[in-house]
């Protein structure tokens, strides 16, 4: 049988066909120049369904539905976490939803959706503000909070609502307590049956908004939250897409998208509302939206597949051109993570929540390296993790030994102290991170900060320190 493993086929035309069909029917244009990592990812369903080559695989993909949807699940799996982004979140329990909570108080009815909810902590999340915002007047409130996923295997997750520490690690003793209690299993929690039932969770491809097989109960939202679902997607797709969402909000009614994704041309038929640290869009309270001068641009649909015949020998290449003097590249502040390095392992394991393998990972790792201030952070996170205090302590030091301006393990060295009843310690540690973020730009991501930025640093680290000026 021939290797479903290493690099990409890439000369294989059953391969480039399985490609185009994929990225046409999912939108996904992220694994366009992907082709190992989208191979990887393929060489795992193969594996488990015995298939020996792409053009086998093909063949199944296009007899099997249930096929599709578990090659789905494969290639979108996603790693978040409990208020992620704490300015949005701050933007929603201080303005958003409280706006919206006046507008329909004649109705007392709120429609959210959640795209691309992965395991359902931003839903539940969402959740838990309405509740708090709300309060005893909830139970006259008609709430239609929404999550939907591509991925049918974490929407299960989503609904079962059950967590490891890894998912709350943004919160403190205090909230774990009183969103959750312990779940079946040691290191688990279960979200609170209060929270855990104003939201459900239904599989949706965000591609039909656009190709018109969207449900038409996809409608009237008061808030639609979309965040780091459109990095994957082709640009004139996304075009489309935050437009058709767009015309599922109802008049008033409020966009969050991610901080990478805004796009000027979206204030032909959005308004754009400044609030700290988040991408917010409003639709019109007159409702109108322009209608689009012409359908949106869907990838062309691939042709059906068939052997071909050997190609012709490539016509001789034209002489290089003269290399032009190289033009200095701009310092960005955060960057991509290469996906085959230690850390990279250490990391996916831990987002698959199989934290003892990526425990073992990265001490192996650090044996091999133990000078690498990101190893070390990892390591603490791991052993907060695994509620072992002492050693998350003394690897967020070790790592800080290395890298004294080191954000993020300033920020869970303080957290860490201030579980563990070191409260000044911790404070002066928070208060360190709050600083060295202070001196970057307000958009810039912090290293190993899964997206947070300085300016979102600093609204999940004041509540720490009281009264105190960081």
């Amino acid at each position: 049988m021939p290797s479903v493993r290493g690099t990409a086929p890439v000369g294989d035309p059953a391969f480039a066909a399985l490609k185009a069909r994929l990225v046409a029917r999912t939108g996904h244009h992220y694994y366009a120049d992907k082709d190992d990592l989208l191979w990887e990812r393929l060489g795992r369903r193969m594996r488990a369904r015995g298939v020996p080559d792409p053009a086998g695989y093909l063949v199944l993909l296009e007899n099997s539905e249930a096929e599709w949807a578990a090659l789905e699940s494969e290639i979108t799996i996603g790693e978040t976490f409990f208020f992620r982004y704490a300015e949005q979140f701050a933007a929603l329990r201080g303005t958003i939803l409280p706006e919206r909570i006046a507008a329909r108080g004649s109705e007392r009815r709120l429609r959210i959706w959640s795209a691309g909810c992965s395991t359902g902590p931003e839903t539940h999340s969402v959740g838990i503000v309405l509740h708090e915002l709300l309060g005893e007047r909830l139970p006259d409130w008609r709430i239609a909070l929404t999550g939907t996923d591509i991925n049918r295997d974490v929407l299960a997750v989503a609904r079962r609502a059950v967590y490891g520490t890894w998912a709350l690690r943004t919160l403190g003793a205090e909230e774990r307590a009183r969103y959750f209690r312990p779940g079946p299993r040691e290191g688990t929690f279960a979200l609170r049956p209060e929270f855990r039932g104003l939201a459900r969770f239904e599989p949706q491809n965000l591609m039909s908004l656009i190709d018109g097989t969207a449900s038409l109960a996809l409608t009237d939202y008061d808030l639609i939250l979309c965040r780091n679902v459109l990095i994957y997607f082709h640009p004139d797709v996304v075009q489309a897409m935050v437009r058709a969402l767009a015309q599922r909000l109802r008049p008033g009614g409020w966009l969050l998208l991610g901080h990478a994704e805004p796009n000027p041309a979206f204030a032909e038929f959005l308004e754009p509302v400044s609030l700290p640290g988040t991408a917010a869009y409003r639709r019109p309270e007159d409702g109108g939206i322009p209608d689009m001068s012409a359908p949106p641009a869907l990838p062309e649909p691939v042709p059906d597949w068939a052997p071909l015949l050997p190609p012709m020998p490539p016509a001789p290449s034209p002489p290089p051109p003269r290399p032009l003097p190289a033009k200095p590249v701009p310092a960005r502040v955060a960057t991509s993570r290469p996906t085959d390095t230690p850390l990279a392992t250490v990391r996916a394991l831990a987002d698959a929540g199989d934290l003892e393998a990526s425990w073992q990972a990265c001490r192996a790792a650090l044996g091999r390296d133990p000078t690498d201030p990101r190893l070390r952070y990892y390591e603490g996170l791991l052993a907060r993790a695994r509620a072992r205090p002492d050693e998350a302590e003394r690897a967020f030091r070790g790592a800080l030994y290395l890298d004294k301006g080191f954000v993020m393990a300033h920020y869970h060295l303080g957290l860490t102290l201030i579980a563990a009843g070191r409260a000044e310690a911790g404070r002066r540690a928070v208060a360190n991170a709050l600083r060295l973020a202070a001196a970057l730009p307000a958009e810039a991501e912090l290293p190993e900060g899964d997206g947070l930025t300085a300016a979102e640093l600093s609204g999940a680290a004041r509540p720490f320190l009281g009264g105190e000026a960081a």
